[in-house]
């Protein structure tokens, strides 16, 4: 089956010099779910934000659905990749939570009262219905996070790419946000450091460290590799 994600030789290298990823190459298959593991610094979310053409290549490829991601691709590329920022803030700017769930369909080109319905829809099946009209900042951490989750879910993109979802939560907030990531069925990339996520959403593992990638292997190996793990600053679960 071919890849729907293709990225071969990937290097990005900031304004400032600082080089954030180097030789990377992997593919995801449509329906895998796929971790991206590394100490801070080893370039996850700089990998991320390829993805959908939020930063494009200093050398190298992304592809998408067959698409090479560029400046010209970019709005195609991104109605197939929903991407979820670490800080829900990033993404929530609007007055109400309702206003910033159907600010994608807007977009999209749907009506005011199309996107809205839409944005209802989702808000519901994320037990958030009861949120809609306040403003973001009023809600708790995880409901912000859902709040986050929802203005991409509602887009129904066929990939979901998600950097530290669970970062800062509580344990409550975490396990919701890991049960909802549990039963969906798009295709998903998970930047994370933590390899308990990893381990209950994705069965495959990319680790990263100065830039590189420095494994691709099973999540549940990879816990099996304290050498491996330790090199590259990763720490097992506790339990």
């Amino acid at each position: 089956m071919a890849a729907l994600i293709e990225v071969r030789g990937l290097a990005y290298r900031y304004p400032d010099g600082a080089q954030g990823v180097r030789d990377v190459d992997f593919g995801v298959r449509a329906g895998e779910r796929v971790a991206v593991l590394g100490p801070n610094g080893s370039g996850k979310s700089t990998l991320l934000l390829h993805l959908n053409g939020l930063l494009l290549p200093t050398d190298g490829e992304v592809r998408v659905a067959d698409l090479p991601v560029s400046e010209e691709t970019a709005p195609a590329v991104r109605r197939k990749v929903g991407f979820v920022f670490q800080e829900p803030d990033d993404q929530l700017f609007l007055p109400t939570v309702l206003e910033d769930v159907a600010f994608g369909p807007l977009n999209a080109g749907l009506s005011a009262p199309e996107a809205e319905a839409r944005a209802r829809v989702e808000l519901r099946e994320l037990g958030l219905e009861g949120q809609a009209e306040r403003a973001a900042h009023h809600l708790s951490g995880g409901e912000r996070r859902l709040a986050s989750l929802a203005t991409v879910l509602v887009s129904e993109p066929e990939i979901l790419v998600l950097d530290e979802p669970t970062a800062a939560l509580d344990a409550r907030a975490r396990r919701l946000v890991v049960d909802l990531l549990r039963d969906r069925t798009e295709t998903l990339v998970v930047a994370t450091h933590d390899l308990e996520v990893a381990l209950a959403l994705c069965p495959r593992a990319l680790v990263l460290d100065g830039g590189r990638l420095v494994a691709d292997l099973a999540t549940a190996d990879l816990l099996r590799d304290p050498d491996l793990l330790e090199r590259h600053g990763l720490s097992a679960p506790l339990a």
